[in-house]
């Protein structure tokens, strides 16, 4: 587990733990509330029943008193038949009040004698109805925190990540320019000596890809330009390269053209060139790697839905399921070598300045894998 994901967890459970104290303890004070509450009834409706059966020439100050002071907890005072004969602290009174607490029974005796029963029913107080919600508003509360901190610490690590990549790619565009230069001057002078020599050509070609390689890397983190290219000699363009770099065993092919849209035949899309070819030959250099230099890959291009989109297929090892969701995170490589910059640069390519996708569409351990590029078709131009 990650340092991340432990941290992750560890504020998760404090969160938790939090919220949960805090229901039981706030469960805690509403029962003490609601008990207070009905002994308070308790002496309100026995104050009431008592100023009823007080006689002519007794002192019920005291009573009214007690009553009056009852200023928070809502009241109904209802006869025998249910009808409501009084009530206070209500601002909104309720159709049915026998389904409040209650009921607490007053019995006396009228002026002719008959026995008389009144019922008091008796609801929250504001403030213990407010009480049942303070756990979800403080849940609500740490939930908003966490989120925020979260969305926080993923938009730092992520620009932190970002600065990283693109302050090293533009610092290995910088280190390459010295010896391309040197390069470049050392082969004219090969190339003014031994005219009639065959490799010195293929010699400047190789210079002139380095500086291509640079080229791209110094785009790092700048918007690129975008032009209006067809896709496909594009792709030609890569594998044309990258065939006579890799393996004879090795089988590249651009197959099963189809287009979906009977409207259109249109392969092209908006593009920076040199960025996407790269793109392109760094997933068919991980196929060849993955293939351990000896299989076919397959470039199956479709049009569909106004979408362009390029499978790069190769006849691998596979990738293991647990590792599909790591393979674009900067750093991460299953190679002993290399930085593990590749596909997180390429995916960054192709979504942040080319609008578009990179994902793995399909994988199996011993049978390969199968990378989609999504590009939206530029017709219009």
């Amino acid at each position: 587990m990650t340092k991340e994901r432990v941290i992750s967890a560890v504020i998760l459970c404090i969160s938790l733990l939090i919220v949960v104290c805090s229901v039981l303890y706030t469960n805690r004070l509403a029962r003490t509330l609601a008990q207070e509450e009905q002994e308070r009834v308790k002496i309100w409706a026995e104050a009431t029943e008592r100023m009823i059966l007080a006689e002519e020439n007794e002192n019920i100050d005291f009573y009214i008193d007690i009553i009056e002071r009852n200023t928070t907890i809502p009241v109904y005072m209802l006869d025998s038949a249910g009808h409501i004969m009084y009530s206070r602290n209500v601002d909104h009174p309720v159709s049915n009040p026998t389904s409040l607490n209650g009921p607490i029974e007053i019995r006396f005796e009228d002026e002719l004698g008959h026995k008389v029963v009144q019922y008091i029913y008796y609801d929250e107080s504001k403030l213990l109805v407010q009480l049942h919600y303070v756990p979800y508003y403080q849940f609500a509360l740490i939930f908003i925190f966490i989120l925020v901190a979260v969305l926080w610490l993923i938009y730092t690590q992520r620009s932190e990540q970002n600065r990283v990549w693109v302050g090293l790619s533009k610092e290995t565009a910088h280190q390459l320019g010295t010896p391309i230069s040197s390069l470049m001057a050392w082969q004219e002078l090969l190339q003014s000596r031994y005219e009639e020599d065959e490799l010195i050509p293929q010699m400047k070609s190789d210079i002139l890809r380095l500086q291509t390689i640079a080229n791209r890397f110094s785009k790092i983190g700048s918007t690129p330009e975008l032009t209006c290219m067809d896709i496909v000699p594009v792709i030609e363009h890569a594998l044309d390269y990258m065939r006579i770099r890799a393996s004879s065993k090795v089988t590249m092919n651009i197959v099963n053209y189809t287009n979906a849209d009977n409207n259109t035949t249109s392969t092209k899309v908006m593009m920076n060139q040199p960025l996407f070819e790269w793109v392109v030959e760094n997933l068919i250099k991980n196929a060849i790697d993955a293939m351990d230099g000896k299989g076919t890959i397959n470039c199956v291009l479709t049009v569909k839905e106004g979408r362009v989109r390029l499978d790069v297929i190769d006849t691998g090892k596979g990738i293991d399921r647990h590792a599909v969701n790591k393979i674009f995170q900067p750093g991460y490589s299953t190679k002993s070598r290399g930085w593990g910059l590749g596909l997180s640069l390429g995916k960054r390519i192709i979504e942040n300045y080319h609008g578009g996708k990179l994902f793995v569409k399909a994988t199996e351990l011993g049978k390969g894998t199968t990378f989609r590029i999504e590009l939206k078709q530029a017709i219009d131009c």
